[in-house]
């Protein structure tokens, strides 16, 4: 299932559980986690982007590993909220994890890497450290934000 309802989303996923939060990009695709409970999300790992197939494996990878119970997708949209060519790539990506049996929530994405790399810079990261880990300090981003959400339409 994929969806940008939070009620939908929130009734496909268990009581709780680990999420796993993507910003994908046409180089990169940041990672973030985010506990059991849905009180922080965490920066993860930036994967290179290769082929899907390879990508995937990684994902299903940090799925298994973390006991992961949903995924939170990030989409970027136009600054009035309608959708960009980039938010198709977001969602085709959506499609193809589609089989890995978990729901699926698209999350608007704007600002995130802008406040991403705002945070980073105010933490004196360097630019080669702040180029690595953005997309994965982004994806983290975008996982609070929904977390955010989920929590405060408790179940």
């Amino acid at each position: 299932m994929i969806t940008t309802s939070m009620p939908e989303m929130r009734d496909a996923l268990p009581q709780r559980g680990a999420l796993i939060g993507l910003d994908t990009g046409t180089k990169t695709i940041g990672v973030a986690i985010c506990d059991p409970g849905w009180r922080f999300a965490t920066a993860g790992k930036t994967i290179m982007r290769r082929k899907f197939t390879a990508d995937k494996a990684l994902i299903r990878e940090q799925i298994i590993e973390r006991g992961v119970a949903g995924m939170v997708v990030g989409l970027p949209l136009n600054m009035d909220g309608s959708e960009s060519p980039r938010s198709q790539g977001a969602r085709a990506m959506a499609r193809n994890l589609e089989d890995l049996g978990l729901p699926i929530l698209m999350w608007d994405e704007r600002w995130s890497t802008q406040a991403a790399e705002r945070a980073m810079i105010e933490q004196d990261f360097s630019r080669a450290r702040r180029a690595e880990r953005i997309d994965s300090h982004a994806a983290a981003l975008i996982l609070q934000g929904a977390i955010d959400a989920l929590m405060g339409s408790a179940f």
